[in-house]
């Protein structure tokens, strides 16, 4: 009889698989995973000559369990912060550099904000009013959405024009929909011990970048990643947990939990049936959902709030002698420039005969913070890097994108998924709503 088993073979399932193979002797762990990979959105392929990560391509530095897991992995000496520079915004029309001083998008140096007019006008005098505005620190027991409280203490420009690109892009939702103690707990430690924001983050010594890229507020790395990919981390797990004798079953969904005494039932789509002492569910919220309707009721309405997005992965390779002069490592498009791109990372290879990949993420808002201002598309025709909206937030002349013309990308690749938002990590909706 399986001890315990573990439904989905994502990130999540396998960190679970991981720690009870690894860490509870004598525990007889078997993983089940639907498709014919393990990894879920994890996902690294070869592209214009380098490993090019599909899906994420690092984590937050500042959250350990993840770089733990690296190292527990055999991939310590492969750990490495990519690569950072000069952050960008795609503001009214053009590309703008993010001034110095940045904490997750809230200024804390509101001269370099002004002077990098990356607001629209009003914008940074109202930030600065945070300094003087009256309030009370947030109560060390509270939360409360990212966007009402920036909005409150900063202004309706700096919430949707620094924070929402970088807090919401990242979690797939909009920071009136992100809860503060999920998305940003530096931002909130700093409520809870000023009324301001700006006088908070410096009362921790947090002052930002100096070369506007958008920090935690700490000197350690934003992020962190594996060289070569995070594949590379997925393909150890796999190893590791076959060293460890567990059992691993691709192609091969769970579709229903059953109750007995002692224990349970789960049950496959091939007919087979698995006893198990206990149960660990790391699939999709759906799923996950589907699965505990029966066995618990109220983890299954939680579950079926979870919104989800459609996102899509453009990758375009440029020859060396005709690639746009990028300086930086990306750029943000904030959601009132109603263009499909969200975000893009730059990345550059030196050599006679390299090219300049780069690659951008768009996505069609979650339904609970979809706005007229978030342009979509149908689900079954990904856009490819040939419109005008793809064109300008890159940099590059028409020309470059008209096929068969010098200069012009040499590959292109698009890839889809869909991530869950982070707004529902701690409440489905916010502000949350009482429960019985």
């Amino acid at each position: 009889m399986s001890d315990v088993v573990v439904v989905g073979g994502g990130i999540a399932g396998l960190a679970a698989a991981w720690e009870l193979a690894r860490g509870t002797p004598g525990c007889d762990v078997t993983l089940i995973e639907g498709s014919e990979r393990l990894g879920g959105k994890i996902t690294t392929s070869p592209f214009a000559g380098i490993e090019l990560d599909e899906g994420p391509d690092s984590f937050l530095a500042r959250v350990p369990a993840a770089a733990d897991l690296v190292r527990e992995a055999g991939l310590g000496d492969e750990l490495v912060a990519p690569a950072t520079g000069h952050a960008w915004l795609w503001a009214r029309s053009r590309l703008r550099r993010l001034p110095t001083g940045l904490v997750l998008g809230i200024p804390t140096d509101v001269v370099a904000l002004a002077r990098s007019r990356v607001l629209p006008p009003g914008g940074a005098p109202r930030a600065a009013l945070d300094l003087v505005l009256p309030g009370a620190p947030v109560g060390r027991d509270d939360d409360v959405a990212v966007g009402a409280l920036v909005r409150r203490r900063m202004g309706g420009a700096v919430a949707d024009e620094l924070v929402d690109p970088l807090l919401g892009g990242i979690n797939g939702s909009h920071v009136d929909h992100l809860s503060l103690a999920v998305a940003a707990p530096q931002i909130l430690a700093a409520a809870r011990r000023q009324a301001g924001l700006i006088r908070g983050l410096r009362t921790a010594g947090t002052r930002g970048t100096a070369t506007g890229a958008i920090a935690t507020g700490e000197a350690a790395p934003v992020f962190l990643t594996v060289r070569g990919g995070l594949q590379r981390l997925v393909d150890a797990l796999r190893a590791g947990l076959f060293a460890a004798r567990a059992t691993v079953v691709t192609g091969d969904s769970v579709v229903a939990l059953e109750r007995r005494t002692p224990g349970w039932d789960v049950r496959l789509r091939s007919g087979r049936v698995l006893g198990a002492d206990g149960v660990v569910v790391a699939c999709p919220p759906a799923a996950a959902s589907s699965l505990l309707r029966t066995v618990s009721p109220a983890a299954a309405v939680e579950l079926g709030a979870i919104q989800t997005a459609s996102v899509a992965l453009v990758s375009l390779a440029y020859p060396a002698a005709g690639q746009p002069t990028w300086d930086g490592s990306g750029f943000l498009v904030p959601r009132g420039e109603r263009r499909l791109v969200t975000a893009g990372s730059w990345w550059a290879r030196s050599g006679p005969t390299s090219t300049c990949p780069a690659a951008s993420s768009c996505g069609r808002r979650p339904g609970g913070s979809t706005t007229s201002a978030s342009p979509t598309w149908p689900t079954t025709s990904w856009p490819v890097p040939s419109t005008e909206r793809w064109r300008r937030p890159w940099g590059c002349g028409a020309h470059r994108w008209r096929s068969g013309s010098t200069g012009g990308p040499t590959r292109s690749r698009s890839t889809r998924s869909v991530t869950s938002s982070a707004s529902s990590a701690s409440s489905a909706a916010w502000p949350p709503t009482p429960r019985p």
